[in-house]
């Protein structure tokens, strides 16, 4: 029987993104491969076939689970380009990441950093074919982006419920980690941690941690639990010498709402109240002195939600809705709870009293932060 060849040429580098945290540590995202041509077969690539029956203690859970959702997970290869000494646009290679398919229209989940700026990217499927796909939308807070392709019949991964995660259960990452050649990797280990932060600037979304294998390469693809259900996407992983197993992922639950806006609009459209301010640890930093915990307002956006609420500069948000706002951080995850054109309800304090007043919500300019 003909041999299907199965080619890769990648793009000189590393790692497309790191970003520093505290400590040292770096988090890893996007494969390049060194300039160098793959070969093999899909039939080389892709798991045998099983012959007979697999007795109980080898049809383990991770394996039913790899079966179920392994179909369902893409490889992404973005093109990068550059300029040659006579200023014309030439492909230097190619960068690889994961992908989702979540939706029989064609619809895939993936990560922000996996299709950088790309309009089209090319879509590898685990059955061998190779299609182009089109970046439907992308938002960059929480490192999330949708690609369509137009291919009949396509496997589609089921969502689990990510709130309902306990510590120390399964956990299956699914991906290419360091490109196409290792496609469809299975790891497996444990739900380590739920509700981490990294600490990378703009980060709002609150990350699973996992001791699953999560190399560069496997952004975008899915993490499954033992039922095969994916209960997140992996985005990023810390590398520091003498650190193993701190890979994370983006829950779900929390992604649900941000894919479905980004196949209806594009973009994620936020709510803000248009300020500029700062928190009592921000304040400290500048020689301020805030006496009460709270956001002490220090500009006010023409027009925006606080000026026709007559919020001025001076005053202090103490509460949103019945939530204490002690930092930016609550107060932002406050507004990502919200819908533009709602009216929440905001305590604050001006002089020594406090004060209610009813804020209508408008969208934020550019999807900048409120």
């Amino acid at each position: 029987m003909m041999q299907r060849k199965h080619m890769l040429t990648a793009a000189v580098g590393i790692i497309l993104i790191a970003v520093g945290v505290a400590g040292g540590f770096k988090i890893h995202d996007v494969f390049f491969a060194p300039n160098r041509t793959y070969q093999g077969t899909i039939e080389q690539l892709a798991e045998p076939a099983p012959s007979g029956d697999i007795s109980d203690a080898r049809n383990t859970a991770v394996v039913r689970a790899a079966k179920k959702a392994s179909p369902a997970v893409v490889g992404i290869t973005t093109k990068v380009y550059d300029r040659d000494i006579f200023n014309r646009r030439v492909l230097v290679g190619e960068g690889v990441g994961s992908g989702i398919i979540f939706d029989k229209a064609g619809y895939i989940a993936t990560n922000q950093h996996v299709v950088g700026n790309s309009k089209t990217v090319i879509v590898s499927l685990a059955d061998g074919q190779s299609t182009e796909g089109t970046v439907v939308g992308r938002d960059e807070k929480t490192d999330l982006a949708v690609v369509k392709i137009n291919v009949d019949n396509l496997p589609v991964a089921e969502f689990g419920d990510s709130d309902a995660l306990q510590v120390g259960e399964p956990a299956i990452a699914i991906g290419n980690p360091l490109g196409l050649e290792f496609q469809g990797t299975v790891t497996a280990g444990v739900i380590s941690s739920m509700n981490r932060t990294l600490g990378a600037e703009g980060q709002s979304m609150k990350l699973i941690q996992t001791d699953a294998a999560i190399n560069p390469g496997n952004s975008g693809g899915a993490l499954v639990d033992a039922d095969g259900k994916v209960i997140g996407i992996n985005s990023a992983k810390i590398s520091k010498e003498g650190v193993e197993g701190l890979g994370f992922a983006i829950p779900i639950n929390a992604a649900r709402p941000i894919l479905d806006a980004l196949i209806k609009n594009g973009k994620v459209v936020r709510p803000y109240l248009g300020l500029y301010g700062l928190d009592q640890q921000m304040a400290a930093r500048f020689g301020m002195k805030i006496d009460v915990e709270g956001i002490f307002v220090y500009k006010v956006v023409a027009g925006g939600p606080l000026d026709q609420a007559d919020i001025s500069r001076g005053d202090i948000i103490l509460s949103i809705n019945g939530t204490r706002v002690k930092d930016f951080t609550v107060l932002q995850n406050v507004l990502d709870s919200c819908q533009v054109g709602e009216s929440v309800s905001i305590t604050y304090m001006r002089g020594q009293s406090e004060q209610t007043a009813t804020v209508v919500l408008q969208a934020s300019p550019g999807n900048e932060e409120g």
